[in-house]
């Protein structure tokens, strides 16, 4: 089965740079920057060690953000390079670390041998951690060959993504067991790994329950803040198409109970608003756009958030919020979005009932009493109705629960890494 990945990735060499140059004019791609994935390096490889962390998108680069604040205090590790895939992650770890001297960001080049020669000719790093899912075989296996110790952190293997591998068992031990350690984020993974072929796991829980050390909340200006704060405010984030839909609706049964309800709508992918705008103005809402901000008045229905990295400043303000890409039945075998972010601010979680891709954080948040499953406006309605009839009210037992488990896994996977660190000259 390598055989033909490995060949049809060379097939597709000569279509890789048109391919990514289309992508550009989509907007898909940074401007300038797509050529990292063609192997294009421009920043300087600096003494040793080297310790590079790859992830995909916004999620896992946010979940990394506590590891990379210990190692960059760590003075024997010199450089810590992160590369990631979408352009959303690059541009948030690239506004955060955009001025280090230490930690640098860059697009990680297509799995095709020529470009990862010559990403690894020029980086040869001393400890390449991969996070979460991100399993490239060319890559892979070229990072083993030369002798770089690889380590698999907060590992999560769906049922769908275990299915589609199996099929392919003896292809998949071969890449799976290159991992000098795979650190787990649930038992489901732990499970899926044994079976393909992996040599050490560990299982600590899930690293998103971790959060950075440096201000944990980034306050809305006082100008903005000042439109808004008397009213009812709930949160609607990581929506997905018709999700909008459905908390425009449960907007307009509320606005029956609370006139000054305020439904703010943080949509996974932002090149949506437009849409979104068009869609929710057909129910003849009044929609304001955050960065346009002067459009805020006392009776905006929605507002719609068009930036990158915003919202924890608005699950500060809101009692409750409704995590997306769980009412959507084509999505349902990656079903549900991150909700640790919003629970440690005290927020009270609502969901669809597809939440598979966080099964065991909602089913941790659940015996907490954080987090319940809604179907419909109607049931959400009545939740929110009955959730914001008084002020937001952090309960601070829960809260302190949830850092506890989260610095618990953190240590653990310090600890691990550490391990590998200290090999390194």
């Amino acid at each position: 089965m390598y055989f033909w990945y490995k060949f049809f990735t060379y097939l597709f060499f000569p279509f890789s740079f048109a391919y990514l140059f289309l992508r550009k004019l989509k907007k898909k791609e940074h401007p300038t920057r797509y050529l990292e994935k063609l192997g294009k390096i421009e920043i300087e490889r600096g003494e040793n060690p080297l310790i590079w962390f790859h992830v995909a998108s916004v999620g896992e680069a946010m979940s990394i953000l506590p590891l990379i604040e210990n190692f960059e205090k760590n003075e024997k590790i010199k450089k810590i390079l992160i590369t990631t895939i979408t352009l959303s992650s690059g541009q948030i770890l690239q506004k955060r670390y955009g001025q280090s001297t230490k930690v640098f960001h860059q697009f990680l080049p297509l799995d095709i041998p020529n470009f990862i020669n010559k990403f690894l000719n020029h980086w040869n790093p001393n400890l390449a951690i991969f996070i979460d899912s991100e399993i490239w075989p060319n890559l892979i296996l070229e990072i083993k060959k030369r002798n770089i110790s690889l380590l698999l952190v907060n590992a999560r293997i769906t049922k769908k993504t275990f299915l589609r591998w199996k099929f392919f068992k003896n292809f998949a031990k071969k890449i799976f067991e290159k991992f000098d350690l795979c650190i787990v984020a649930n038992k489901e993974t732990e499970n899926h790994l044994k079976s393909l072929g992996a040599l050490n796991i560990k299982n600590y829980g899930n690293l998103k329950f971790a959060k950075t050390k440096a201000t944990f909340i980034k306050k809305l200006n006082d100008d903005f803040y000042d439109k808004i704060k008397n009213r009812k405010i709930w949160c609607a984030a990581s929506t997905h198409p018709t999700e909008e839909i459905f908390c425009a609706k449960t907007h307009l049964e509320l606005k029956k109970t609370y006139k000054d309800i305020l439904t703010i709508i943080i949509p996974r992918h932002i090149n949506r608003i437009k849409k979104i705008y068009e869609d929710l103005s057909l129910l003849n809402l009044k929609i304001a756009i955050y960065t346009e901000n002067k459009e805020i008045k006392n009776e905006t229905d929605i507002l719609l958030i068009d930036t990158y990295g915003e919202a924890l400043k608005f699950y500060n303000i809101s009692k409750c919020v409704f995590l997306g890409k769980s009412l959507i039945e084509s999505l349902k075998e990656v079903g549900g979005q991150n909700p640790i972010e919003p629970a440690r601010l005290g927020c009270k979680i609502f969901h669809g009932p597809n939440v598979s891709n966080f099964e065991e954080v909602y089913k941790y948040l659940k015996s907490l009493n954080v987090s319940k499953e809604v179907n419909n406006p109607s049931e959400l309605n009545q939740s929110l109705v009955e959730e914001l009839r008084i002020n937001k009210v952090n309960d601070t037992q829960i809260i302190e629960k949830i850092e506890n488990f989260g610095s618990n896994t953190l240590n653990n996977v310090i600890r691990e890494i550490n391990i590998y660190i200290k090999k390194q000259k």
